[in-house]
Order: structure tokens, then sequence, then C-alpha cells
């Protein structure tokens, strides 16, 4: 019986998260702490008591929502000793969870790498401006066909039956009129600053890509699988590679998921706040069980 852990993205954050972990488990409150130190700014009280508007943006969320992952990850192991993982997988942000899970990074150089990701990402939706599309109930070659015609990005592939897309306000309104001509059930325009996993985030990409040429990484202890190719990462070089192209890139999440069920995984922990991951996975294959833990209380079920 295999395993995997999963870490959730951006969207699902909340404040209060994390709080009751830190309150009692001192592994957890040093994490929190550390970030802080790492960070320069009170990152905890972001996370505990907010305002929202504070903790939704990105060079906020992004550090809290992987924050919070990681004191999970740390209480797993000291309340579970006996739990091993045979895979690791992350939504967008998420990936970088399942890098620090899998021992291919620091907390401190994920936290760098975050903060640094949340303010070029923002930057370059300042720069770009652009929107998201999220879209039920159509898939395939018509979404594909779509996609093509209006200019749009296939930004995740989340779902059978929801995908989201990315582009310029001006694509997405025609996206949205075309998924509705084809038969969707719903195209929801999302509440987030600017078209995320498209080539408009390039500037982002580019920055990213010399800020990790002296981020040190090391061989995954487990294999971590890539949103960009829906397989796990071949080499270092491929991870550092990967998580440049992730920024303008797809997020497979579908074909990651698939490829855990074909490995033979059959349970997974989703590790950390909210239970978007349990969700999705029980749309793509019922056959694998995610449990998520995101809370003291969750450890007591």
């Amino acid at each position: 019986m295999k395993k995997a852990i999963l870490f959730p993205g951006q969207g699902s954050q909340f404040v209060g998260m994390g709080r009751d972990l830190t309150d009692a488990i001192p592994e957890c409150k040093a994490l929190f702490e550390k970030a802080n130190d790492v960070l320069g700014y009170d990152m905890a009280a972001i996370c505990f008591d907010g305002p929202e508007d504070e903790l939704k943006k990105s060079h906020n969320t992004q550090p809290a929502i992987f924050t919070v992952s990681a004191a999970v990850f740390e209480a797993l192991k000291l309340k579970k000793p006996e739990l091993t993982f045979d895979f690791a997988a992350g939504h967008s942000l998420g990936e970088w969870g399942a890098l620090y899970a899998a021992g291919v990074i620091s907390f401190e150089d994920t936290l760098r790498v975050l903060k640094a990701r949340g303010e070029y990402i923002q930057a370059a939706c300042d720069a770009n401006p652009g929107g998201m599309l999220a879209v039920i109930g159509l898939d395939g070659e018509p979404l594909e066909k779509i996609a093509a015609e209006t200019g749009v990005t296939l930004a995740n592939i989340n779902s059978p039956g929801q995908t989201v897309l990315s582009g310029t306000a001006d694509a997405i309104e025609k996206a949205a009129e075309a998924c509705k001509a084809a038969g969707a059930k719903r195209a929801l325009p999302l509440p987030v600053a600017g078209a995320f996993h498209s080539p408009l985030m390039q500037p982002a990409a580019e920055k990213m890509a010399a800020l990790l040429v002296d981020i040190e990484f090391s061989a995954p202890v487990i294999p971590v699988l890539s949103n960009v190719t829906g397989a796990p990462h071949e080499s270092v070089e491929a991870i550092r590679a990967n998580m440049v192209a992730q920024i303008t890139g797809s997020v497979r999440w579908v074909e990651c998921m698939q490829y855990l069920a074909a490995q033979g995984v059959t349970e997974g922990v989703e590790c950390g706040p909210g239970k978007v991951l349990a969700g999705l996975m029980k749309r793509i294959d019922k056959s694998v069980s995610i449990t998520n833990i995101g809370a003291l209380s969750d450890f007591e079920v």
C-alpha cells in the first residue's frame, strides 16, 4: 500500500490557520518564530489574526501557507512517526512544500523563495494585467480549441470538469462567452490579482530563474511530482528548471494524481490548510483516499 503527501496552494489560506499547532506543539511554535526571523516581519500574527486582506496578498499568502503546511508536517512526524510516504506533490506554490518535505530545500530557503515568488508574481500582475476564469463542465479538445482561439492559457487542470483559464481581461471575457456557448455549466471569473500560470507571468519567471541559481537543492528522498510535467522531477537540475517553468506553465494536477494512482498509491495526506486537494481527488480517482490534516484536532480522528 503506497502513500503520498500533498501540499495545498494559494486559495487555501484562512485567518487563524496554524494557531492551535503553535499553542500545543513547541516544535511548531519554533517554526513560526524562525519564519518571522527569516521574513523580517510577524508573519505568525498575519496567519493567526489577519486581517484577511493582508493575508491574501501573495507575498504574505505564499510563505504563510508553506509555514502552516511545514508545521503540520512537523506535527505529523512527531505524532505519527510510523507514517512514511512514497511520493510527494503540491499544487502550484504547494510544490515548494513537497520539495521541502522531500529534503530538497531547507525551510529557510523555501521561505525566501516564496516571499520573492509572491513579490515577483505581484509585480508581473501589475505590469501585465489579466485575470482567471474557472470553467466547470467543459474539458479536452473543446476547451483547448477555445483557449487557442481566444488567446487564454489552460492554467490549472484541476479535475475532470474543472479547469482554470488565464489571460488578459479581454481574452478572459471572450473565453467566458465561448465556453458558455460550447456548453460549459459555468464560466466564473476568479477574484485574483492577475493571470497566474500564463505567459503574462514571464517577468516573474525570469526573476525566479536568477534567484534559484544561488539556492541549494539536494536530491529528493522520495519522488516529487512536477506540476509542469505531471511526472516526477528527474534530477536536481530538472527541479530548478521546472520550478521556473511552473510560473508560466499549466498546473497539470489531473496528470499528477493519475500518475500516483497508476503507481499504486491508495492513500494520501493533504498536509496544510483547507481540503481542496482531497475534494479534487474524489473527482479524479476515487480509488485514492485523501485525508486532510490541517489542525491539531485532525490528529485525534
